[in-house]
This record gives structure tokens, sequence and C-alpha cells, in this order.
């Protein structure tokens, strides 16, 4: 999915440009791929052009997240249009499932009529887009000085993709040589469940991050424990909320605290015990002198005792 860490303008810019040109290249192979999957009869080249189509689709949105990054968040958009790239990569996600299910149903339907594959064809196009994919690994690989996830993310499900050419080419081998065309539905269904995988971590963390969800790597329990004890005057932490909003992690508390002399210093505290443990930057904290007396606030509280005793 989209994640976007890019601070200096400069090196942004030049991220851009890497991202749309191996973007074009991604999105003009996979359209080759699909004319030449049609002509040649091959199927495992269809297959291979629906996992380009997850990496010009993963490009594309690393694209539009560098993007709506820079638009400022404004008063009706408080957050900006960071979920929108989340959004995206929801429909994309369901979209690949959608594409491999119809190829392994056709595999299926190839498998009790074999059909004619022209090899050669099968052969050059598979070969091209093997080259394709290369290129635009390099493409994102040469500036990879600089540690951005987009790019990083992006260069990754380029590697993965070479596999998908591999099989087709090794499809279109056996063709050639053998003249066995079983082997074309064979290996598009093992492409596809490249896709598939893909598609899966995406519908995931999309569902995820759509439902409010925190971050799975973010261990609650943990982290109210750990800030009790990094930091004495906090008694209590309860109302914990995390989310996620374009890869980035927003979080509102309530901390009950022994009355200190410095609020603001308190506070400061708090926040940067938040940054530098957890990488929460946008952390909104309540502070508290007295327990809590909030209706839901007092459930809460219940809840986390029993769970620690008994689980229900």
């Amino acid at each position: 999915m989209a994640h976007t860490h890019s601070h200096s303008h400069t090196s942004g810019d030049d991220n851009v440009k890497r991202l749309a040109l191996a973007f074009g290249v991604t999105a003009t192979f996979m359209i080759i791929e699909v004319i030449g999957g049609l002509v040649s009869g091959s199927l495992a080249l269809l297959a291979d052009a629906g996992h380009m189509l997850t990496d010009a689709a993963a490009l594309l949105f690393a694209l539009l997240a560098v993007q709506f990054a820079r638009r400022p968040p404004n008063a009706r958009h408080t957050f900006g249009w960071l979920r929108l790239t989340t959004l995206a990569a929801f429909v994309n996600a369901i979209a690949l499932v959608v594409i491999t299910i119809l190829i392994v149903w056709e595999a299926f339907q190839r498998f009790r009529h074999p059909q004619p594959v022209a090899g050669a064809t099968m052969m050059v196009i598979a070969v091209a887009g093997l080259l394709a994919n290369i290129l635009a690994f390099w493409i994102l690989h040469r500036g990879s000085g600089e540690k951005n996830l987009n790019v990083r993310a992006a260069a990754l499900h380029v590697l993965g993709d070479l596999l998908g050419s591999v099989g087709a080419i090794a499809a279109a081998l056996v063709i050639l040589y053998t003249g066995w065309t079983p082997i074309d539905p064979i290996l598009s269904v093992l492409v596809s469940c490249l896709v598939l995988r893909s598609a899966w971590r995406l519908l995931k963390e999309s569902v995820n991050e759509l439902l409010e969800g925190a971050p799975t790597s973010l261990d609650i329990p943990a982290l109210k424990r750990n800030l009790c004890r990094s930091i004495p005057e906090v008694r209590n932490v309860h109302h914990v909320h995390v989310w996620l909003v374009g890869e980035k992690p927003i979080m509102t508390l309530h901390v009950q605290v022994i009355p200190p002399h410095d609020h603001d210093a308190l506070l400061e505290r708090i926040q940067h015990f938040l940054e530098h443990h957890y990488e929460i930057a946008h952390a909104t904290i309540q502070m508290e002198y007295q327990p809590c007396h909030g209706p839901d606030c007092h459930l809460n509280e219940m809840q986390s005792d029993h769970s620690h005793h008994h689980h229900h």
C-alpha cells in the first residue's frame, strides 16, 4: 500500500519522476501483454498482465499518495486527502481478486478443452515483459539512497512481478519444445496465486485502515503499561483510540496524572514518549487529576480489569 515519508521537496520531486516513469513502463507493457495474450492464445501472458496491473496500481497509488500528501488539510477535510489512496487500494484489491477468479476459471476450461497457443509470439512478449520489469526495477532502485517507503514498496512489487514473466517464459519454452499446451493454464494458475497474495495483503491493510483499525504492529495494553512505567506521574491511561490516515497513526487518550508542577512540560514528555517509542507524532492527550467519571470510561476500566484476570 502507499507509504508516504518524503521530507525534502527536491527528493520528493525526484521520487515522483521515478514513480511516474516506472508507472509508464509498467502500464504500457501491461497493455502489450494483454494484446499479446489474446493474439497468441496464452493464458499465462494474461495472468502476467494481471500481475503487472497490480504493479501499475501500486505505482499509481504511490504517486497519488505523494501528490495528496502535498495537498494541505482544509476545514472540510481536516486530515487532507490521504485516505483516498486507501480507498483506491481497497478497490484495486477487489478488482485483482476478480481477475484472479476469471483467470483460474478460464484455466479449468482450457484443461478440459486444450487450445492452441502460438509459442513463438508468446515467447517474444514474455521476454519483452521481463525486460520491462527489469527496466522499471532499475528506474526505481537507482535512487534508493533516499529511504522513501513508497519507492521501495513499488520496487518490491516489480521484483515480485519478475516471477510472473519468468513463468510465462517457462510456459513458452515448454510449448516451443514439446508442444504440450496444458503447461500454459498450469502456469497461469501459479501466477494468479502471486496476484492473489498481493491482493489479499492489500485488502487486509486497506480494510483495517478503513475500519479505523489500529496499526497491526501496535500493542495498546503494552503501550498503556509502558507509559505508566516510563513516566512516574502517570497513574492511569484510558480511552485510548489509535487509527490510521494514509499510513500515519493518529491517537487520542486520557491520562490521569498526579498534579504536576509544570502541566505543559509533562504533556510534552508524554508526547515525546509516544513519538519516540511508537512513532505516533499526532496525539491528542487529555490530562486529568481526578479519576475519570464518564459513564463509558468506567465501563472501559471495569472491562480491562476483568480481562487481565479471566477472559470472557
